[in-house]
């Protein structure tokens, strides 16, 4: 299993080994103490999603208020999806920033996305299945967006714009300047406060 840290900070790239044979193949697509060497901390799962969308859904972008806010493992076990890490920590150094992985059924990658980071996906192909291994139980009164056609975000989704497929909710969700002005985003301090607090556990 290969453990690499992305261009936003507290987020990473995870590709495991698979073994194959004439029979398929096997991988450990979740290993907790690799995972806590490279984090810092040991990940506290307490709920499991799964999604399956159309080629061109776009899922996010989400977070949740920290603390404790909900970091996510996530991966494709079915058809493939670009997945985006977006820093809406306020007084980070890569704030309002994205970095993106690919996550198929070929490589069979993973994303870690720490608490209080914003999280997106666009479905590449049809029955686009996901699953997130997450931190937190669902909380809506907690949970928040920003709409990802933001223009102050940009990201670059693969797929063609009259194929995009958003949900009401993300285009209604205010742009990041917005989501900033009132007050809707962790901020880096706070962010870095409840990593330590984690670290200690």
């Amino acid at each position: 299993m290969q453990i690499r840290e992305l261009s936003i900070p507290d987020a990473y790239e995870v590709t495991p080994k698979q073994h194959a044979d004439d029979r398929g193949l096997f991988t450990e697509w979740y290993r907790f103490d690799r995972l806590e060497e490279a984090v810092g901390h040991r990940l506290d799962l307490r709920q499991g999603n799964l999604s399956v969308s159309r080629r061109g859904s776009v899922r996010g972008i989400h977070f949740a208020d920290i603390p404790p806010s909900q970091a996510k493992y996530v991966m494709a076990p079915y058809g493939a999806v670009l997945d985006f890490v977006i820093d809406i920590r306020v007084g980070s150094p890569t704030f309002g920033q994205w970095d993106s992985v690919l996550l198929d059924d070929k490589d069979r990658r993973a994303i870690y996305v720490a608490e209080g980071l914003g999280h997106c996906f666009v479905a590449l192909t049809d029955d686009a299945t996901v699953s997130y291994l997450v931190t937190d139980t669902y909380n809506p009164t907690r949970e928040h967006g920003i709409n990802p056609l933001d223009a102050d975000i940009a990201l670059e989704f693969p797929v063609s714009a009259d194929e995009l497929l958003l949900s009401p909710k993300d285009t209604d969700a205010p742009g990041l300047a917005q989501a900033r002005d009132e007050g809707l985003l962790p901020t880096w301090e706070a962010a870095r406060a409840f990593y330590a607090s984690l670290d200690d556990k």
